[in-house]
């Protein structure tokens, strides 16, 4: 017997779709107010909605900024799962990682989050601790994954896998991130990326040939 795979009913379509606006509303609404003062009121407010309606979709504050941290990084996570093919060059697919995870730190809107995160998660330390699950603690793991195997097939010399993702990302880091969210320039353009990348993939691979 052939099983369908169930649509959601128009109902249930229009509950995603305003669970979706609710959180790019407030999306804007946090990087502009910062999480501390941000309230559900203002935000219920914004939306023009009841403060009721908003908690019948997220029970807390909280809850609703997991869930912009939640659609801010899933699909660069994807994109990365995607380019971190276990069975590609590993010297090519390690450049076009790096390529990739610059063009998105650097991008306004996620200096933008940085810069909320770093500025409240004294504060509110849960903040950061959901981001570090989320972004970093994330591109560890998938990045260390892709460097152990790299290691088994002899192309890196074997260390602790995660030690030495943890060494390429501060590589990747270590220039104009860093100038961007000083707010020293206002953004890194492709020529750039593209030679940190290079450079911290060819420190890598010197530091690290089997």
């Amino acid at each position: 017997m052939t099983c369908e795979r169930t649509r959601p009913g128009r109902r249930e379509t229009k509950r995603l779709d305003r669970r979706e606006a609710i959180i790019g509303v407030a999306h804007a609404y946090f990087l502009q107010h910062g999480y501390a003062a941000t309230t559900m009121s203002g935000i219920a407010a914004t939306i023009g909605g009841s403060k009721a309606t908003l908690w019948s979709y997220f029970p807390s504050k909280e809850a609703l900024f997991e869930a912009v941290l939640d659609r801010a990084t899933a699909h660069f996570r994807e994109r990365i799962i995607s380019v971190l093919v276990p069975e590609a060059d590993l010297e090519t697919t390690l450049r076009s990682f790096c390529r990739h995870f610059l063009e998105k730190v650097t991008s306004p809107e996620a200096i933008a989050l940085h810069r909320l995160i770093v500025a409240e998660a004294g504060r509110v330390p849960e903040i950061g601790e959901m981001f570090y699950q989320r972004g970093p603690n994330t591109m560890i793991r998938l990045l260390g994954d892709f460097i152990e195997l790299g290691m088994a097939r002899g192309k890196l010399r074997p260390d602790d896998p995660r030690k030495v993702a943890k060494l390429l990302l501060a590589l990747c880091l270590q220039g104009d991130h860093q100038q961007v969210l000083l707010g020293r320039i206002d953004r890194v353009d492709a020529a750039r990326i593209a030679a940190t990348a290079d450079t911290a993939v060819d420190f890598l691979l010197r530091a690290y040939a089997p």
